[in-house]
C-alpha cells in the first residue's frame, strides 16, 4: 500500500516510518524545505530511540520518501495522513488552519478515491469541516470524486514511540464508512498481529457529533 503523511513532526515522523518498517510505501510531507532536505540527508529534527536508525534504513530500502508537495504524490497513494500542527490561537483553542489547508489542497487535486485520515489533536466537530472543504474544492472543480474522511488518535508516549506504535495496546479510528474500515484495518494488521491481535474492528465509543469510532483489537 501507499500512503502520505503530512507533517513531519514527532507524530508524523514516527509514524511514516513506522509504517515504512512493516512494508508500506510511506512519502512524507512538509512545507520546510529545509527540513526536508534534512531528513534526506538522514538528519532527524528529533530525538526518538530508534528513530533514526530506522529512518535511514527505510529510505536506504526505497520505502521512506520526503517531499515538500503533497500533490506531487497524491495519485499514487490510497490513504493521507494529515499530522500537521494545531497551536492554540488568541483564545487558547486549536488553530485549524493547517488541518484545513491539508483539506483544501487534497480537495483540488484527488482524482480518484482516496482517504484522508487525521492524526492531529483537533476538537469534536473538525472532521465535518475538513469533509465541507474537500467538497467546496471539489465542487469548485465541477468534478465529483470519491474520498472518505477519518481520525485516528495517536496515544504515542515520548521516548516509547517506536515500541507503542510497533505494538500497539489498540488502535482507535472514527469514520462513517465500512470502506475506510476495511483499508484502515488492512494497514493496521501487521502491527496488530505484533500484539497476538487478529485486527478485527471493535466498536469502541460515538463522538457526540455522531462519528462512530472503532478499535482495531481482539473481539
Amino acid at each position: 500500500m501507499n500512503i502520505a503523511i503530512v507533517g513531519t513532526g514527532y507524530v508524523g515522523l514516527v509514524t511514516g516510518t513506522c509504517f515504512a518498517e512493516m512494508g508500506v510505501d510511506v512519502t512524507c510531507v512538509d512545507v520546510d524545505a529545509a527540513k526536508i532536505e534534512a531528513l534526506r540527508q538522514g538528519h532527524i529534527p528529533i530525538y526518538e530511540p530508534g528513530l533514526e536508525e530506522m529512518v535511514l534504513r527505510n529510505v536506504e530500502a526505497g520505502r521512506l520518501h520526503f517531499t515538500t508537495e503533497l500533490t506531487s504524490c497524491l495519485q499514487d497513494v490510497e490513504v493521507v495522513f494529515s499530522a500537521v500542527g494545531t497551536p492554540p490561537d488568541e483564545d487558547g483553542a486549536a488553530d485549524l488552519r493547517y488541518v484545513l489547508e491539508v483539506a483544501r489542497t487534497f480537495g483540488q487535486h484527488i482524482n480518484r478515491y482516496t482517504i484522508l485520515v487525521t492524526k492531529s489533536t483537533v476538537p469534536v466537530g473538525t472532521a465535518q469541516r475538513v469533509k465541507e472543504v474537500i467538497q467546496e474544492e471539489l465542487v469548485r472543480r465541477g468534478v465529483a470524486v470519491p474520498f472518505d474522511v477519518a481520525s485516528n488518535p495517536e496515544f504515542l508516549k515520548e521516548g516509547a514511540a517506536i515500541r507503542d506504535f510497533m505494538s500497539p495496546d489498540r488502535v482507535v479510528i472514527g469514520t462513517e464508512s465500512q470502506r475506510v474500515e476495511k483499508i484502515m484495518s488492512r494497514l493496521y494488521k501487521p502491527f496488530l498481529l505484533q500484539r497476538e491481535r487478529d485486527g478485527c474492528f471493535g466498536l469502541r465509543a460515538r463522538r457526540s457529533s455522531g462519528s462512530p469510532h472503532r478499535r482495531l483489537s481482539r473481539l
